[in-house]
C-alpha cells in the first residue's frame, strides 16, 4: 500500500495548480469557444420577469434542463414574448456564470417551434384580446358609403396592391394612398402598426389628405407567413384606429387576429376593394332611374294640381258678378245710415229738450247755494265755540312754572342720593381703609414694591401708613428673605389721593 503511495505522489506533484476563479475562468473560455452560436428547442418553463428589465427561465425537455437569460435590449425586440409551456427555438450563445458554477444560454431570438405551438399561442393570445374587449362588435363601425381617400397598408411591391387598385379603378375610381411596409418578417408588426396610427395621425384638410377607410391587405400564406397579423401590437392599433378598417391578410380560409378587430374582414384583398366603394356604372344607372322617376312623378303631380284647380274654378262665382253684388249692397247700406243718422239724431235732440226744461236757471242755483253756504257758516261759528271753551277753561288752571320747579327739584334730589351712594362705595374700595387696619404701602422710585426680590442694597424706601409716612434706606437684603432696613429719616405727610394704589405690607 506504501508502495503504491510513493508511485502516486510523483505524478500528482507534475499536475499544474489552479485557483478557483482561474478554473472558472478556463471553463468559461472553454464554453463559450465551443458553443459560441447555437439554435436550441425545448418548452419554456417559469419564465420570470424582474424589475431590472431582463427575463429568466429555463428550457427543457423530457431529459434536461438549460438556464436561459434573455437581456433587456434583446427582449423588447423579440417577436414571441417567453411564456410558460410554449416550445420555442432559441438562437444564442453559451456561457458560465462562475458565481453558482452554471451554465447558460444567452439568447439574441426566439422561434416558435411547429405549427401546435403557433396555435396553441394564437388561442391564448386571442382569448387575452377577446377578454379586453377588443373584438367586441359594439366596437366595430360602418364603412363609409362612398370614401374620397382610401388608405392601404401592405407591400408595395407584390400583386395585393396591384389587385386592389385594378379593382378600385373598376369599380368607382378613388384616390389611393398607399404606406409601403413588410408584411413578413421580425420587423413587419411594429411597421403594420405604425402605418396604422400615421394614418390616424394625418389631419384633414392638411397636404397630405387623411384617408376616409383603410385597408391592410396581403396575400395567402403559410401560419407563420401570417404572424405578423397576430402580433397584439397589430391587433391593437386596428383596434383603435379612429378610421373604419378593413382587413384583407390572406385567403378566405385564413383568420388572423387583425380579422376580430377590424371593423369588417374581406375574404381576399380584391373583395376588400368591392367592399370599399359601390361599383359607378350602377351608381349612374341608379341615378338615371331615380331622375326619370322624380321627373314623371313631378309631371303627375302638376297634371294632378292643374285638374283640381280646374274643378275648383268651376265651383266659384265669377269675380265681376260678385262685385257687382257687393257694390249694390254698399249703395243700399249707405243710405240706410244716413236715414239711421239723421233719425238717432232728431231723438237726442228731444230727449235733450225735455231735460232742460226740468232743470232750474243757474242764477237760481247759485241764489240757493249762497243761501245754505251763510247757514253753514253759523253753524260752524256756534260748534267752534263748544269746542274750545273747555279746552281754554284747563289750560288757564294750569300753572307750568310751579310744576316745573317740583320736577327740578325731585331730579336733584335723586341724583344727589345716587352720587353720595357712589362716593360710600369707592369709599369702601379705597385701599385706605385696609391701612386703618395696620397694613403700609411700601414705594420705591415712585414705583410700588410688590416683591422683596425688587429691593436692592442702598435704594430709599418711601412707606405710608395710616396716619403719614416714613422714608428709609436698604442696608442689604437675604436671598428669599424680607430685606433690612434702617430708618434714617421719618417725616409725616399727607396722605395722597385715594386714586393712588400701592402694595398693603
Amino acid at each position: 500500500m506504501s508502495d503504491l503511495s510513493d508511485q502516486a505522489s510523483p505524478l500528482s506533484s507534475n499536475l499544474p495548480e489552479f485557483s478557483v476563479s482561474e478554473l472558472s475562468q478556463a471553463v468559461k473560455k472553454v464554453v463559450e469557444g465551443t458553443f459560441e452560436h447555437v439554435r436550441v428547442r425545448g418548452e419554456i418553463s417559469r419564465p420570470s420577469f424582474p424589475a431590472s428589465g431582463h427575463c429568466y427561465f429555463r428550457l427543457k425537455d423530457e431529459n434536461a434542463v438549460l438556464d436561459a437569460v434573455c437581456w433587456r435590449g434583446v427582449l423588447g425586440r423579440l417577436s414571441v414574448r417567453p411564456e410558460d409551456g410554449l416550445e420555442v427555438v432559441a438562437t444564442g450563445r453559451m456561457t458560465t456564470y462562475p458565481g453558482k458554477s452554471s451554465y447558460q444560454l444567452v439568447i439574441d431570438q426566439i422561434e416558435v417551434a411547429g405549427e401546435g405551438a403557433l396555435l396553441k399561442l394564437l388561442e391564448e393570445r386571442k382569448r387575452k384580446l377577446a377578454a379586453e374587449g377588443l373584438f367586441a362588435e359594439e366596437r366595430k363601425r360602418r364603412l363609409p358609403y362612398l370614401p374620397n381617400v382610401i388608405g392601404v397598408v401592405t407591400s408595395p411591391s407584390g400583386a395585393v396592391i396591384r389587385d386592389i387598385l385594378h379593382r378600385l379603378h373598376d369599380r368607382f375610381p378613388s384616390h389611393v394612398l398607399v404606406w409601403p411596409v413588410p408584411v413578413q418578417g421580425e420587423t413587419a408588426a411594429p411597421l403594420i402598426a405604425a402605418a396604422i396610427e400615421g394614418f390616424n395621425k394625418l389631419r384633414p384638410g392638411g397636404a397630405l389628405p387623411r384617408p376616409d377607410l383603410l385597408i391592410v391587405a396581403r396575400g395567402g400564406g403559410s401560419l407563420e407567413d401570417l404572424w405578423a397579423f397576430n402580433e397584439e401590437i397589430v391587433v391593437r392599433a386596428a383596434a383603435e384606429s379612429a378610421i373604419p378598417l378593413i382587413s384583407a391578410v390572406g385567403h378566405e380560409t385564413d383568420t388572423t387576429l387583425i380579422d376580430h378587430a377590424a371593423d369588417r374582414r374581406a375574404p381576399t384583398p380584391t373583395a376588400a376593394a368591392e367592399m370599399a366603394v359601390p361599383v359607378r356604372s350602377d351608381l349612374i344607372e341608379q341615378v338615371a332611374a331615380l331622375e326619370s322617376r322624380m321627373l314623371a312623378a313631378g309631371s303627375r303631380g302638376l297634371r294632378q294640381r292643374r285638374e283640381f284647380l280646374d274643378g275648383l274654378g268651376r265651383g266659384l262665382v265669377h269675380p265681376g258678378r260678385m262685385l257687382e253684388e257687393r257694390s249694390q249692397r254698399l249703395d243700399d247700406m249707405g243710405e240706410r245710415l244716413g236715414r239711421a243718422l239723421l233719425g238717432s239724431l232728431e231723438r237726442r235732440a228731444g230727449v235733450l229738450r225735455e231735460w232742460s226744461a226740468r232743470l232750474p236757471h243757474p242764477r237760481q242755483q247759485l241764489s240757493q247755494a249762497a243761501r245754505e253756504v251763510a247757514d253753514w257758516h253759523k253753524r260752524l261759528a256756534r260748534l267752534q265755540y263748544r269746542l274750545t271753551e273747555p279746552h281754554e277753561r284747563a289750560l288757564a288752571q294750569l300753572d307750568p312754572g310751579r310744576r316745573i320747579n317740583r320736577a327740578w327739584s325731585l331730579r336733584v334730589q335723586d341724583t344727589r342720593q345716587k352720587l353720595d351712594s357712589f362716593g360710600r362705595l369707592l369709599e369702601s374700595y379705597s385701599y385706605r381703609n385696609v391701612l386703618q387696619r395696620g397694613f403700609a404701602v411700601l414705594r420705591a422710585g415712585g414705583k410700588v414694591v410688590t416683591d422683596a426680590a425688587s429691593v436692592g442694597s442702598g435704594m430709599a424706601l418711601d412707606i405710608e401708613m395710616r396716619d403719614g409716612r416714613l422714608q428709609a434706606m436698604t442696608v442689604g437684603s437675604g436671598s428669599g428673605g424680607t430685606p433690612d432696613k434702617t430708618p434714617t429719616k421719618s417725616s409725616r405727610k399727607k396722605p395722597r389721593n385715594e386714586d393712588d394704589q400701592g402694595t398693603l405690607l
